[in-house]
Formats: C-alpha cells, structure tokens, sequence
C-alpha cells in the first residue's frame, strides 16, 4: 500500500527531518552555478590562449599587466579549475567553497579588469558576474547548510 500526500504522517516526517530552507537558498545556488560557470569560461579561455596565442590579439601597449599569452593561459586554466571545484562544493554548505569562491572571484575581477584593453566586453561581463557572486556569497552565504 502506497502513501497519499494526504497522509499525515509523510508530512510530518517531511517536517521534522527536512526544515524549511530559507529563500536566500536560491542566491546560493546562483553564486553555485556562477562559480562553475566563470571556472569553465576560465577553462576554456585559457585552453584558447595555450592552443592559438593569436586568438587573443593585442597592443602590448594597451594592456595594464604586461604577460605572455601563454602565462595567461595557464593561470586561467588553474584559476578555472579551482572555481568548478568551489562551485560545486558551495551546494555542500561547505565554508572554504564560499571563501574561495569569494577571493577567486574578487582576483577574477582585478584580472579581467587588466585585460581590459584586450577583451572589453567580456571583461566587463565577468567583473559582473564576478561582484554578483561575491554578493551572494557574502550576504547569504551561511542560509545553505550542509
């Protein structure tokens, strides 16, 4: 014999063992899936500059830090790995993902905004993604439990 939604005690297991999530969960989550986002967008920016340094055309005298395209790269490559890997942790209410996420966020910003002059657009959209989640993260961030 199955049990309905009408039977009191299905929801009063619900209740007691499940309590209700807040709903600033859902910045959490959003922070969560922006975290794995920026880190594969990182990835996948950094594959492109160790694969075809000519993608990725500048004026040397343009850019405020000064670095090979292939340092950029790799320093993409590993700060993308380490957002995927808090993104996915941030979902476990786990406390080093959200400090993390909120540093490597913060440094995500002050990189694109030294390419600047390479990539404009798409630097001004991850430093906007980049400030969204560090909100998240910070304001809401103890609402998700592990």
């Amino acid at each position: 014999m199955s049990r309905s939604a009408e039977d009191p005690t299905v929801s009063n297991y619900a209740a007691e063992h499940f309590p209700k999530a807040s709903p600033w969960v859902g910045w959490i989550g959003f922070a969560g899936v922006m975290l794995a986002l920026l880190g594969a967008l990182r990835l996948f920016q950094g594959i492109v500059a160790l694969v075809n340094e000519d993608y990725f055309e500048s004026r040397s005298s343009g850019l405020v830090l000064a670095a090979s395209h292939t340092t950029w790269g790799w320093v993409q490559i590993i700060g993308g790995v380490i957002l995927v890997v808090a993104g996915l942790c941030v979902f476990g209410g786990q406390v080093w993902a959200r400090a993390v996420g909120v540093l490597v966020a913060f440094a995500s910003a002050v990189a694109h905004l030294a390419f600047m002059a390479e990539h404009p657009l798409f630097s001004a959209i991850m430093i906007a993604v980049d400030i969204v989640v560090i909100f998240a993260l910070t304001v809401h961030g103890s609402e998700i439990r592990p």
